[in-house]
């Protein structure tokens, strides 16, 4: 018998972004989720939609995609979530996240099934969908039950997440990424000094990272830095920096660009790229992303040019 490809499974959000002339399906997961599937990989998407029209612009994403609705729940007289924006004369963006929506409830028995069904390598999870007890407890029921790698992307989001969360999430995570203001706060909450995150490779940023980690047992923290790139630090001792490509020459916004960075940090795990090599790529997938409007491209098949050109530049790895 063949191997069972590698797959993975998130767990999460997925909701719609109303403009109010125009609505754009997003979520941090289900962007994640998105980008993987793209990317050709087999994708478990745990989520919960309302039967609205949202919830079938949701649905479409999922065709358009090609992934297995396996993970997809549908909550009879639940909204599927959103998020109303408002756009500055500036270009500004102000966010306001509607409370109990039908991601907060999703059923911890049906999450099982179809986690056990996909059996995934790595599970990705973040913390908005944990800001009510429903999702909160199918997730730890997850959590007991998988011994996939486990990926966070914290995702903090004021006046939805608290400390308490933050704390149980981390203490369930192998790999977390942030970025450099959630990597902040986390130096108010669990670190003796706060060090300035101007120079990531200073040492005094090296020492708070890993005693957080060590405190945390974690295997690996990923901090992206906007056009900076990022930094990967591993319980091994690896302090590697990629500094990226900047951002998109055409830039149009950065909605999602810390989405496509994870989703290629994982693909180059699954296909056993170096660090290094993963870096750079990811950054490079992430500056591009800033070069069209929302989080995912339109074209499902410009995947497939990066795929290629990955391909080109390693020998076929």
């Amino acid at each position: 018998m063949e191997p069972k490809e590698q797959s993975v499974a998130v767990f999460g959000e997925a909701l719609v972004d109303d403009f109010s002339t125009r609505r754009v399906v997003g979520g941090a997961p289900f962007n994640l989720a998105r980008h993987l599937a793209g990317f050709g990989l087999p994708v478990t998407m745990i989520t919960r939609i309302g039967d609205d029209d949202n919830g079938a612009l949701v649905r479409n994403e999922f065709t358009r995609f090609e992934m297995s609705q396996s993970g997809l729940q549908t909550g009879a007289g639940e909204a599927t979530g959103s998020v109303h924006v408002e756009v500055g004369a500036d270009g500004s963006h102000r966010y306001t996240i509607v409370p109990d929506q039908a991601y907060d409830h999703i059923d911890g028995s049906a999450a099982l099934t179809a986690l056990q069904a996909a059996q995934p390598s790595i599970f990705c999870f973040g913390t908005l969908a944990q800001r009510d007890p429903a999702s909160r407890a199918a997730l730890h029921a997850l959590l007991e039950q998988t011994d996939a790698v486990r990926f966070l992307d914290l995702n903090l989001r004021a006046g939805h997440v608290d400390e308490a969360i933050v704390f149980d999430s981390l203490q369930q995570a192998d790999i977390v990424k942030v970025n450099e203001e959630e990597l902040q706060q986390l130096f108010k909450w669990y670190c003796h000094t706060c060090p300035d995150t101007v120079n990531m490779e200073c040492i005094s940023v090296d020492t708070e990272c890993r005693a957080m980690m060590h405190n945390f047992s974690l295997s690996a923290l990923v901090v992206t830095i906007g056009a900076r790139g990022a930094l990967y630090l591993s319980a091994d001792g690896a302090h590697l920096a990629d500094h990226g490509t900047g951002t998109s020459e055409c830039f149009v916004d950065a909605v999602g660009a810390g989405d496509a960075f994870d989703a290629v940090f994982l693909l180059g795990r699954l296909r056993g790229w170096t660090m290094e090599r993963t870096l750079a790529r990811a950054n490079a997938f992430a500056a591009a992303s800033c070069g069209y409007a929302g989080a995912v491209p339109q074209e499902v098949g410009s995947y497939n040019h990066w795929l290629g050109q990955w391909s080109e530049a390693s020998g076929g790895a």
